[in-house]
């Protein structure tokens, strides 16, 4: 058997938001498979902050529970903000795509412990990384609707990786020894899934037409040298700041 799909579709959504002015001319199939691949990567975020919202839940923390289940329906928002810039250039917000996947419950230790594994990758890591890579492309942009689309989805990308920073600084104190250590061991776990993620959905590509910029089609060996900056200088240190042995983690993430 076939490996199993659903459908996610956009169109409805997309259409009320479509994107005024754009003409990318040769660059268009591009544009439309470059914005269609971030609907479906946007609006699948928004099932991993639903359950992180569970989680949180679980825990009686209620109001951190809220942020996520916002956050939730901001990823929804992107994903359809997204479509919207594929329909703008003849493009369908329409996908097959892989079914969602529970985020991991972490049997191995508490369900504090686990929470906080979760947070450090899903905003601590992979929004933090997902802030650098929009806000470069935003300041190639040129003012106008597309980039007010970007900054919308940028702005909404800091609230979430501040949240994971702010929640990791009150948490992490409050663990016990063994806790920490198990969020410690997982480090080198988080940068490995996302560093394969983010790599995955970065392509090599022959270096851009100078208006390639104008529609967000960013060059993959940049993007890709960012992530890596954004590990080393950006993420990894702001780990140790906060006790945890980032640094090893991130030298042995790819000897598991």
């Amino acid at each position: 058997m076939g490996n199993l799909t659903t459908t996610l579709d956009l169109r409805q959504q997309a259409r009320d938001r479509l994107v005024p002015g754009l003409a990318p001319g040769v660059l268009t199939a591009s544009v439309i498979a470059t914005w269609r691949g971030r609907m479906i990567n946007e609006y699948g975020s928004s099932y991993v902050f639903d359950g992180l919202a569970a989680q949180l839940e679980a825990l009686d923390q209620f109001e951190e529970a809220n942020e996520a289940r916002t956050f939730a329906a901001e990823e929804r928002e992107h994903g359809a903000l997204c479509g919207a810039v594929a329909e703008s250039v003849g493009g369908v917000a329409f996908a097959e795509v892989e079914p969602t996947r529970d985020i991991p419950t972490h049997a191995d230790t508490t369900r504090r412990a686990a929470i906080v594994r979760n947070v450090i990758s899903i905003c601590c890591v992979a929004e933090t990384i997902a802030v650098a890579l929009i806000g470069a492309e935003r300041l190639e942009m040129p003012e106008g609707p597309l980039r007010e689309l970007l900054s919308r989805i940028w702005s909404d990308e800091v609230g979430h990786a501040r949240f994971g920073w702010r929640y990791l600084a009150r948490v992490l104190p409050t663990l016990e020894p063994h806790e920490v250590d198990a969020v410690s061991r997982y480090l080198a776990v988080a940068f490995a899934a996302v560093e394969a993620h983010e790599l995955a959905h970065i392509p090599i590509t022959n270096p851009w037409a100078a208006e390639a910029a104008t529609y967000g089609l960013c060059d993959g060996n940049d993007a890709r040298t960012l992530v890596y900056e954004t590990f080393t200088e950006v993420i990894v240190p702001q780990l140790e700041a906060l006790g945890l042995p980032a640094q090893h983690a991130w030298h042995e993430r790819n000897h598991r």
